[in-house]
C-alpha cells in the first residue's frame, strides 16, 4: 500500500492512497486522531488505520492530483559510504580523507548526518538545487526509510541526497555544506508501508539524468550491494538521541555518475524503486550572488 500528501482541485495538503491510475483521498479529521500522514505512519498498525478511513475515502484520477513531499514535521538524516561504488567515489573526492572513508566503510558504526529540515525538501516535480559556489555536483539516489517516533520502520520512499563533491572533496569538515541548503534533498513522490516483508534482490533502484533530448547518465544497483542492515542503521540514528516526530533515514547510495560529470541548470532527474515509483526533479542552480 502506497500513501502520499497530495494537493487537489478542492483541497491544499490531504492524504491519499496511491494506485495505478487513481487517488483515494482519506477522510482525516482532527476528531479522528489522525489529522496527517505522519499521524498515521506513527500509529500502531497504519495499515489498519488506513483499512478502517477507506471505506469513506474520495476517488480521483491521478491526473487531478499534485504531489507533496511526504515530511510532515520529521527531521531527514543520510547515511553514507553504505555501498561499494560510494566508498571509491568519496576515496576519489579526496585524497587526504581516503583512509576515513574506507574506514567508515567497513567500520561497525555508519556514518550518519542530519540531511535537511522539512522546509529544505522538495517534492516529486519540484526542482532541486545545485549550490551556487560548487561546481561539481551530483544527485545520490538512495532507498529511504520511514521512521516513527520509536525508530520503527514503518514505510519505505524514493530520496534524492544532492551533494556538492568538490566541497566535500576539499575537506570532509565541509560536509554539512556540500549536503545541507535551500532544496538539498528530494523526497517522495509517495511512502510504501512496511507491511510485509522486504526482498532486497527485487528492490531495484536506477536513475536517468537528461540534458535536453540527450541521456547524460543510466545507471542501476539493487538492495543487495547496500553494506549494511536496514535495521541496524535505524537503530544507530536512535543511539542516544530522541525523535519525537520521526524521522526519513537515506541510506546510501550505489549510483555515482563518472567523475567528469556535474548537474547543470535544467537538468532532469528521475530515480526509480522497485515497488514505490519514480521521483522526478529538475535542478536549478542559480548565478554566483553578490556577497
Amino acid at each position: 500500500m502506497k500513501l502520499a500528501r497530495v494537493r487537489t482541485p478542492a483541497f491544499s495538503n490531504v492524504v491519499a492512497v496511491i494506485e495505478e491510475t487513481v487517488a483515494r483521498v482519506l477522510p482525516l479529521s482532527s476528531q479522528s486522531g489522525f489529522s496527517t500522514l505522519a499521524d498515521i505512519l506513527h500509529a500502531p498498525s497504519p495499515k489498519d488505520v488506513v483499512a478502517g478511513l477507506l471505506p469513506q475515502a474520495k476517488e480521483l484520477p491521478l491526473a487531478q492530483v499534485t504531489f507533496l513531499s511526504p515530511v510532515d514535521h520529521q527531521e531527514v538524516w543520510a547515511a553514507g559510504v553504505t555501498y561499494k561504488r560510494s566508498q571509491i567515489a568519496r576515496m576519489e573526492e579526496s585524497e587526504s580523507a581516503a583512509s576515513h572513508y574506507d574506514k567508515v566503510y567497513n567500520a561497525d558504526r555508519p556514518e550518519l548526518f542530519f540531511k535537511a529540515t522539512p522546509n529544505r525538501v522538495v517534492a516529486h516535480g519540484q526542482p532541486v538545487r545545485v549550490r551556487f559556489d560548487s561546481q561539481w555536483s551530483v544527485p545520490e539516489p538512495e532507498f529511504t526509510l520511514v521512521l516513527n517516533p520509536r525508530l520503527e520502520i514503518v514505510g519505505y520512499t524514493i530520496g534524492n541526497d544532492m551533494s556538492a563533491r568538490d566541497i566535500e572533496g576539499e575537506n570532509p569538515l565541509y560536509l554539512p555544506q556540500a549536503k545541507v541548503y535551500r532544496q538539498c534533498c528530494a523526497l517522495g513522490p509517495c511512502v510504501r508501508l512496511a507491511d510485509g516483508p522486504l526482498s532486497l534482490e527485487e528492490t531495484k533502484i536506477s536513475m536517468t539524468i537528461h540534458r535536453g533530448a540527450r541521456q547524460m547518465y543510466q545507471g542501476a544497483t539493487s538492495l543487495t550491494q547496500l553494506h549494511r542492515k536496514l535495521p541496524d542503521l535505524a537503530k544507530w540514528l536512535g543511539r542516544e538521541d530522541d525523535f519525537p516526530t520521526g524521522a526519513f533515514l537515506l541510506t546510501g547510495t550505489g549510483l555515482v555518475p563518472e567523475n567528469d560529470f556535474t548537474l547543470e541548470h535544467g537538468d532532469q532527474i528521475a530515480i526509480e524503486i522497485s515497488g514505490i515509483g519514480t521521483l522526478q526533479n529538475s535542478v536549478v542552480k542559480e548565478p554566483l550572488r553578490a556577497q
